[in-house]
């Protein structure tokens, strides 16, 4: 009757050797889904742009000389008031014209437009069509700086 313990035993250990393996597993899936808040991008973001804040544009605005802000509302929303130096291309035109208005695919590229979807949709066409510094910083609603009529 011995036996039949020891082979119980030996199966509740294997058991709890799977639950551990398990969950660790599954911590280190939950580490790597995180990695893009570590490296200060967001989360699960395998889309070729970087999301950031409007301070962290800015940031990079004052930083970096290189670079193009790109504006992607209509015509008339970028009448209305704009951030100093935007190139405007309207969400509609990205894919057809952005070659010819952004020339250097390397060059850093700041999008925005009113509320952060349109800006997220134009960077994602951005970088599908292999532009390698895109960053979308949302909305110009959302921008505490100075604007341009």
């Amino acid at each position: 009757m011995a036996f039949p313990g020891i082979l119980r035993g030996r199966r509740c250990t294997m058991n709890h050797t799977l639950i551990v393996l398990a969950v660790l597993l599954v911590a280190g899936a939950a580490l790597v889904g995180c990695s893009g808040f570590l490296s200060g991008g967001t989360a699960g973001n395998d889309s070729g742009f970087r999301q950031v804040t409007a301070q962290e544009a800015k940031e990079l605005m004052d930083s970096e000389q290189d670079y193009v802000i790109l504006d992607v509302r209509t015509e008339g929303e970028y009448a209305e008031g704009h951030v100093p130096g935007a190139t405007l291309l309207p969400l509609n035109d990205v894919a057809s014209k952005a070659e010819s208005v952004l020339t250097d695919k390397d060059q850093l590229i700041l999008v925005y437009c009113r509320s952060g979807n349109r800006s997220k949709q134009a960077a994602k066409t951005l970088a599908s069509l292999g532009y390698t510094n895109v960053v979308d910083f949302g909305g110009i609603s959302s921008w505490p700086y100075d604007i341009e009529k």
